[in-house]
């Protein structure tokens, strides 16, 4: 049997979503959630569609990657195909060879969901163990506790002041209104919601965006800042707790979210709100 890999066209962003959906388990991490993918749309259908890569075998998808940056490849897999040696050669092959127009020449990065036999084979043609990302999750069998903050689902009135605390909390960040409200508008928003959080003096201090993938699934957050006018105060603890509330009331089996193990403070927010440390993940660099 022969592996195809196809960049999708707009119309099946639908179908590649739909897949990363059915791969959502708490039994395992994924490196992918429809989310991603979701809040990837805020740079319109087109630019994501080009940024995705799928490979099939008959037609049905097997891997979907995200070209999360020019550099950075991102690989979610198929639960039955992670030890599926034909294609880990071949996505093996399309990572490592710059003509197959997945990566570029020179330093790339590929980031793997657990257990997949793709990471072998490139950890045995140099590619070496790259940054470290703690993956997080909270159960949601249970009540979630109030966040004690208020906190807003953003709407077009809001939509102003979430993309402005995103730009205080993201040094770099570009994200506007517009862009807010060209993801809003997409399919993948139907199942997320972004809240607001405001202070006792009704001003914008921390925002998160949830995705649901469906009634008994887990659901991601992504992303999540604090105003840099507004940190150390717990804001960051009340809006990941009103975040891991609406990803319940959403039908959500669990909340998670991965962050560099390096973003102590992030990584101690989450612990704050009920989230427990999952095995570290690392993705694979090549020089």
């Amino acid at each position: 049997m022969t592996i195809t890999r196809n960049t999708p066209t707009v119309h099946e962003l639908t179908a590649v979503t739909a897949a990363l959906t059915a791969w959502q388990s708490d039994d395992r991490l994924t490196q992918l959630h429809p989310g991603d993918v979701g809040w990837f749309r805020r740079f319109g259908a087109e630019r994501t569609a080009g940024a995705l890569r799928t490979w099939h075998r008959e037609g049905e998808i097997l891997a979907v990657g995200l070209l999360d940056g020019a550099d950075l490849l991102r690989l979610e897999i198929a639960p039955e195909a992670l030890q599926d040696e034909e294609l880990a050669r071949r996505l093996a092959a399309d990572a490592a060879t710059p003509r197959q127009g997945v990566l570029p020449e020179g330093g790339a990065t590929v980031a793997t969901p657990p257990g997949a036999a793709v990471r072998e084979l490139l950890a045995g043609h140099g590619w070496a163990a790259g940054e470290a990302w703690t993956a997080l999750r909270r159960e949601l069998a249970a009540p979630v506790p109030d966040p004690g903050l208020r906190v807003e689902t953003v709407g077009p009135a809001q939509a102003p002041e979430r993309a402005l605390v995103q730009r205080s909390a993201f040094p770099g960040s570009t994200f506007t209104e517009e862009a807010w409200h060209t993801m809003a508008a997409a399919a993948p928003y139907t199942a997320a919601r972004c809240l607001l959080a405001r202070d006792g003096r009704g001003r914008p201090v921390a925002t998160v965006t949830v995705w649901s993938a469906g009634a008994g699934r887990p659901g991601l957050i992504e992303p999540m800042g604090v105003h840099a006018d507004h940190r150390g105060l717990g804001h960051g603890r009340a809006v990941v707790l009103a975040a891991a509330r609406t990803l319940r009331a959403l039908g959500s089996s669990s909340a998670v979210v991965a962050t560099p193990s390096t973003g102590t403070a992030a990584v101690a927010t989450y612990r704050s709100a009920g989230f427990r440390p999952l095995p570290e993940l690392r993705d694979l660099h090549r020089r």
